[in-house]
């Protein structure tokens, strides 16, 4: 049986739920996400009715609803209009249709949605596209359950956050809980000892963050293990899951450019490993072709690690080579504040675009352009992705970014390294001998 709520009824019952604290006055909520402390006020005509005056707040004995903003947006302190509003079921009925159970291991910035862990590297969750938690939990079919962290503090937000079972342990969590799907977002030397694992203990899906790992050798097992367990691996290179992205691909697949002679890649603050994984893959992916040579530069500027001493990620300059026959130019130095720039060359114009959820411009030959508008920040890169993997587990649906093309990417960054310790001369790929045995050393 339904019955109408007040303003207040609702704060208290939406109180509990998952992410939000909300607090009542007459006729207007206001609703503040625990994560990043946005605040949105949203006012109602009168009790039990929402600002569209076409839905009320309430529950039934089966249901309860519980308002929302609209991820995405920004709101501060304005009124939701119509297109910003949308009810969403509370854990409890998504715990009576989730398929899906997921753990995350490494509870930070982008795996657990930790806005402290986002302020100690100066990054906020509102610049990421998704995270592990969010993209997770707002998944349908998809329950998040557990995650694990050596962090106390990690640990009991997250709890807060989620709900969620708590360890600080990976393997505690892995012999403890029944998980479907498990997100690595933890610093990259250990991806592949924790990928490995939870393949061999028959985890279906692993949604790890990139790059794949530091050395050659560790991506290997990590593939050969998912392969001989028969589980999904996917790396979370966000631009193959970003809709211009896409869109941009096919065109250049259809021959909307031409034949593809150049792509330059730019952006400041170095780290090949850690953000030039992400540059060297879209550009494969935007020319649909790998990566077969490199030379390289590295800068050697000794710029600190956002993650600490432990880590080393220089940036630097150099030319990939395509199997296509196309190059990519990269010029990326550890000091530079190069806005993010991406620009495809083909014989009949090229293509400019930005970081993710941004426009893309399109210039031709003929003298014409079109610009594309930014896509809607949800979903996010990582919402599709997960998305793609439920569907995978479904009914084996091919996944878009297979294993095999991260390993491209990370073999062309080791090769980078490989390069510059040959003063800059090419190195092919496959690697062999000694060069396959360089570590990266990012976080």
């Amino acid at each position: 049986m339904k019955r109408t709520l007040s303003a207040t009824d609702v704060a208290a019952s939406v109180s509990n739920s998952l992410h939000e604290t909300v607090t009542a006055e007459s006729h207007v909520l206001t609703i503040r996400d625990r994560a990043t402390g946005w605040g949105t006020t949203v006012s109602s005509p009168g009790p039990g009715t929402d600002p569209t005056g076409q839905l009320s707040w309430g529950y039934t004995a089966r249901w309860m609803w519980r308002i929302r903003k609209i991820p995405g947006v920004k709101p501060r302190g304005f009124y939701i209009k119509q297109n910003l509003v949308e009810f969403q079921r509370t854990k409890m009925e998504k715990q009576s249709m989730a398929n899906y159970k997921a753990g995350i291991i490494g509870l930070g910035f982008i795996g657990g949605a930790d806005p402290v862990s986002g302020d100690a590297l100066g990054q906020k969750i509102s610049s990421l596209d998704g995270t592990h938690f969010v993209s997770l939990s707002e998944n349908p079919r998809v329950e998040v359950v557990a995650g694990s962290t050596r962090d106390a503090g990690r640990r009991e937000r997250f709890a807060e956050r989620s709900g969620a079972r708590t360890y600080a342990d990976w393997r505690e969590m892995l012999d403890t809980e029944a998980l479907d799907i498990v997100s690595v977002a933890t610093y990259s030397p250990v991806h592949a000892e924790i990928t490995v694992e939870c393949a061999e203990r028959g985890i279906r899906a692993i949604y790890c963050e990139k790059p794949i790992a530091t050395r050659l050798p560790d991506a290997e097992r990590m593939l050969a293990a998912c392969e001989k367990s028969g589980s999904l691996l996917a790396i979370n290179h966000n631009r193959r899951f970003d809709s211009n992205y896409r869109r941009l691909r096919d065109l250049i697949s259809n021959g909307g450019f031409g034949e593809i002679i150049s792509v330059n890649l730019q952006w400041a603050g170095g780290r090949l490993g850690n953000v030039g994984t992400h540059n060297f893959d879209a550009a494969a992916m935007l020319t649909s072709s790998r990566i077969e040579s490199v030379s390289g530069t590295l800068d050697l500027a000794g710029k600190p690690d956002c993650r600490g001493p432990d880590f080393q990620d220089p940036g630097g300059w150099g030319i990939l080579r395509l199997a296509s026959g196309a190059k990519i130019t990269v010029d990326a130095a550890d000091y530079a504040t190069t806005p993010y720039l991406t620009i495809v060359n083909g014989t009949k114009g090229r293509a400019r675009a930005g970081l993710f959820k941004t426009e893309f411009v399109l210039e031709f030959v003929d003298g014409t352009s079109e610009t594309w508008e930014k896509p809607p920040i949800r979903p996010s890169g990582m919402d599709t992705c997960v998305s793609e993997i439920v569907a995978w587990m479904d009914d084996g649906t091919p996944f878009s970014h297979p294993a095999e093309e991260a390993l491209n990417t990370f073999e062309a960054i080791v090769a980078f390294h490989a390069s510059h310790a040959r003063n800059g001369g090419w190195v092919d790929l496959p690697l062999k001998g000694e060069d396959r045995d360089w570590v990266v050393n990012t976080g």
